[in-house]
């Protein structure tokens, strides 16, 4: 089990870096490729709404086709992007390779990295350490993403950050021969390619919508509206076929459990406060400040110590300390990062003012990344994994998308201090709705349940 876990950690960790490297990479795209600080952020958040949009889909494949081939298909197609995107002309041919194609890739893989943990580490406490360390390098890829893409875009180039993907994606596939499948894939089980369409239209329309709000704000209403009329559409199908007794794509009986519905909106709202936190301060300290993309990544240095330090302890902090009480002392840390990054940054020009706020985030997302997820995946039996595991990535990667689009749009629509300063704002109001979701967790959800 030991050997399938460096494979699966690893596919989360790259994954995540996918996220949160182009950030620091902003100005450099956008002079080469001729394009803008929007256009990048364009192709950054589509690549976070297509992992979102096609997660459930590709979690319910998995039962289909079995969880390695999926994870193998993922990584292969993920590499095929991430070459395509090294070699791009302009962006309309790396929004293909990037935002597409990694897209598909990761949605593909990364279900069957969360199925195959839960079912490979059967008891509760390996499983919640398995989960650790793969939330952990998940954490560490976003959050050092910036350093490490800095390093490589400013020691090469741009472009070989993504030859740096390829190369790991090429490890992965080697390490994965260890990876057994203890379930045999389901040739004749249904697939409802009617919901997945309908629920990854909805996605991509409400995401989009925001996207508009600084250009159009008629055009914004009327995609968010379109958007909530699909995942209208969508539900009522679900619930159509549940009465019919076929198999839809997500079955309602996934939203009936009151413990696994808060921790998603705890996940959702994790990944939306790193991912938005990441582009706007990124996005601030490039455009506005000048900095290139090697001294943007060592400042967000601070961010991955502070999640590796929170992460590192997090299976002793499992077994001390509830789950609920580690998911709201993540948000408490996380909030007054972003607090102390508008106080402290607002009236200095150091950057080194940025150093508290982001090592206090990065140790708030460390604490409660864990917990979240392993209050979500235990909340379901064997049989319901591939469709849990698909809504979790889902609706973390939802947050992701959305972090960047609501963030970013903020930022964008006028990139100054006051810009700056209302982004964040509206970050640290999200970190306090995610620490009252956090407070309405059972309590039972402790160290016990691990």
């Amino acid at each position: 089990m030991r050997g399938a876990l460096a494979p699966l950690a690893l596919a989360q960790f790259i994954c995540s870096f996918a996220g949160s490297n182009m950030n620091v990479m902003i100005n450099d795209i956008s002079r080469d490729l001729d394009t803008t600080v929007q256009g990048v952020q364009v192709a950054i958040t589509i690549f976070l709404l297509v992992m979102a949009a096609l997660m459930i889909p590709g979690g319910k494949l998995t039962d289909r086709y079995g969880r390695k081939r999926c994870f193998l298909t993922g990584l292969a197609v993920y590499g095929v992007g991430a070459l395509l995107s090294a070699a791009a002309p302009g962006l309309g041919v790396l929004i293909l390779g990037n935002s597409i194609l990694e897209g598909v890739g990761t949605a593909l893989l990364i279900p069957p990295v969360y199925i195959l943990t839960t079912l490979l580490f059967t008891d509760m406490t390996s499983r919640a350490r398995a989960f650790g360390a793969i939330m952990a390098l998940g954490g560490v890829g976003a959050a050092a993403g910036p350093l490490i893409g800095g390093l490589i875009t400013s020691g090469i180039s741009w472009r070989a950050a993504f030859v740096f993907q390829a190369l790991v994606i090429a490890l992965i596939i080697m390490l994965s021969r260890r990876i057994e499948d203890p379930l045999p894939p389901d040739p004749t089980r249904p697939f409802d390619t009617g919901g997945a369409v309908l629920s990854a239209v909805g996605l991509i329309l409400l995401v989009t919508g925001i996207l508009a709000a600084d250009d159009n704000l008629w055009l914004m209403l009327a995609l968010l509206v379109l958007g909530a009329l699909f995942l209208l559409w969508f539900f009522l199908s679900v619930r159509a076929k549940e009465r019919a007794g076929k198999e839809p794509l997500l079955a309602t009986s996934l939203f009936r459990n009151h413990t696994s519905n808060l921790g998603l909106v705890t996940q959702n709202i994790q990944w939306l406060v790193l991912m938005g936190t990441s582009f706007v301060v990124a996005a601030y300290l490039q455009v506005v400040r000048g900095y290139d993309a090697i001294q943007t990544g060592v400042i967000f240095t601070a961010a991955t110590v502070g999640l590796l330090a929170s992460s590192l302890a997090a299976a002793r902090l499992a077994k001390r300390r509830a789950q609920r009480t580690l998911i709201m002392t993540g948000f408490v840390l996380t909030t007054a990062g972003i607090a102390v990054l508008l106080a402290l940054v607002g009236g200095s020009p150091n950057p080194w003012a940025f150093v508290p706020g982001l090592l206090l985030i990065g140790l708030g997302l460390g604490v409660m990344l864990t917990p979240s997820v392993n209050v979500v995946q235990s909340s379901f039996p064997e049989e319901q994994q591939g469709e849990i595991s698909g809504l979790s990535r889902s609706v973390s990667n939802l947050g992701s998308s959305l972090g960047t689009a609501v963030a970013g749009t903020i930022l964008v629509a006028g990139l100054t201090t006051h810009a700056y300063a209302a982004a964040m704002i509206t970050l640290a109001v999200l970190g306090l709705v995610g620490l009252a979701a956090a407070a309405f967790l059972p309590r039972g959800t402790g160290p016990s349940t691990l």
